[in-house]
């Protein structure tokens, strides 16, 4: 290969697997000087700094954030080697280690803790130091020593911590919400609608603040299920457009300042092919940087998710309660014993998993929400703890809604015996004779068939109304469905 105009000609690249047998410890140097760093391991000086002074519980860094920040790098590798800033050898080096971060066989190189500095420097730190030792280590040369690749230099040309690290951040982002969750929303979604047009004829007793009311289908009641399920898919899709507005190009608070001309445009061009995303540069790198605006809104979305989630969940422990004395209109399946104590004891187990993911993923919103609220002046702070959560959210609702619905939704089935005995015994479907008899009479039809222990047919006829009518009137299946005040008009005619 030609070398680059002042520049030593192209190494050869060698063929070395990832890894590396060295024992010990290696010296590594940064702008604070020497520390030794373990030698069988790529990382760094500003990565080895990290975990001595930030050994926080066992919160690490997403590996996610990782993968995306070796979009990045490689991404912006290709722009300074296309402009003649680096020579074509190093940025093919860079990109090809960029590749080994992106498929996550660097994962054990990225150790840090959530609980860094705020801005995400030490993670953009490590990812350019460990890049920059295995290019090193591909071309022969000597760990540590920054030769032919410098971590800063070359790795991190043209860029800041305080853009790349939100760009990774929205990356992350959008890969783990469209490839896991919005997939498994939908195959949630999609199981509750064939339930929905399972059942679609199977009326039950409606119930309003837990009391009795009137009738609908089982199908309309999981349609009600569907169409959250729906609109909360629909809402984070919407979401995702700000997280397509990239940081990069604005360096250290957002003026550009050490990014060529275009570097912003460019290297989201490059990330948005890479990844298949319409990524692009955002309009105002100022409010990119010293905001985390998108990502809240994302974490809203997906706080209302778990809600809607919630709201399913329960509705179905509740309905499945019992079997003897809880309301058990639904028979849950059957996935583990219930108890240690009981036998033959079966409980929710499914819906107890996916109420409490609801409720952590309505913490991990309360932080996103704390976190977004502090950028102060150029600069969010908070943004470890944000995308963490973040991601956090997004990956438990996602094996989530799959375990609910492989668990518990596919494998429901309706007790069909306990839905026909609430409907006899229902009294509430006296709403339907109301229009026909009267509010008055109805409420106290209603009263008696409670009072004296009566179907309500039973307190009807009793009351003087004849059963003609009451069967025309009070007609189920007819109730669920429009054009029941048409027919109760036709009624009511009929009998005056």
């Amino acid at each position: 290969m030609a070398a680059h105009q002042g520049q030593k000609a192209a190494p050869r690249i060698l063929d070395l697997p990832i890894g590396l047998k060295a024992s010990g410890t290696r010296t590594e140097s940064d702008s604070l000087g020497e520390i030794q760093v373990p030698a069988d391991h790529y990382w760094g000086a500003q990565t080895q700094r990290s975990l001595i002074h930030f050994n926080i519980g066992d919160d690490r860094m997403p590996k996610a954030v990782y993968h995306a920040y070796g979009f990045i790098k490689k991404a912006a590798a290709n722009v300074n080697g296309q402009a003649g800033r680096l020579p074509r050898w190093k940025a093919d080096l860079i990109s090809r280690v960029a590749d080994e971060v992106i498929s996550g066989d660097l994962n054990t190189e990225f150790p840090l803790y959530v609980w860094q500095t705020g801005s995400g420097t030490q993670s953009n730190m490590n990812v350019n130091e460990v890049i920059s030792n295995r290019a090193i280590q591909l071309v022969g040369g000597r760990l540590g020593s920054k030769e032919p690749i410098h971590p800063n230099d070359h790795v991190n040309m043209g860029q800041s911590s305080n853009d790349t690290f939100v760009t990774a951040m929205h990356i992350a982002a959008v890969r783990a919400i469209d490839s896991r969750l919005l997939p498994a929303l939908a195959r949630l979604r999609d199981a509750a609608a064939a339930k929905s047009r399972e059942w679609e004829h199977v009326v039950k007793i409606g119930r309003t603040h837990l009391e009795d009311a009137t009738p609908l289908t089982v199908g309309q009641e999981w349609s009600g299920y569907v169409a959250q399920l729906q609109d909360a898919a629909d809402h984070l899709e919407h979401t995702l457009s700000g997280l397509h507005r990239l940081a990069i190009g604005g360096t250290a608070v957002g003026t550009e300042l050490n990014a060529p001309p275009g570097f912003g445009d460019e290297v989201a061009a490059r990330i948005a092919d890479l990844t298949g995303y319409p990524f692009v540069t955002a309009p105002n790198k100022f409010a990119a940087q010293a905001s985390c605006d998108a990502l809240v809104r994302v974490s809203s979305a997906l706080r209302t998710l778990a809600v809607s989630l919630f709201k399913f969940a329960n509705d179905m422990r509740w309905l499945g309660s019992g079997p003897r004395t809880g309301l058990h209109e639904l028979i849950l399946p059957s996935n583990e014993p219930g108890s240690s104590i009981m036998p033959g004891k079966v409980n929710p187990t499914q819906a107890e998993a996916m109420l409490m993911v609801a409720i952590q993923v309505i913490g991990d919103d309360s932080a996103v929400s704390m976190a977004g609220a502090e950028g102060n002046f150029e600069l969010n702070a908070f943004r470890p703890v944000i995308i963490n959560n973040v991601l956090h959210s997004a990956r438990i609702l996602s094996d989530m809604m799959d375990h609910f619905r492989t668990y518990l939704v596919e494998g429901v089935r309706l007790n069909t015996a306990k839905l026909r005995d609430n409907i006899d015994r229902s009294v509430m479907m006296v709403t339907a004779l109301s229009p026909v008899i009267g509010y008055d009479k109805a409420a106290r039809i209603a009263h008696r068939a409670l009072d004296e222990d009566l179907t309500l047919k039973e307190a009807a006829l009793r009351s003087g109304v004849g059963q003609d009518l009451y069967d025309r009137v009070v007609d189920p299946e007819r109730l669920t469905r429009p054009g029941v005040a048409g027919a109760a008009e036709t009624a009511k005619a009929g009998a005056e």
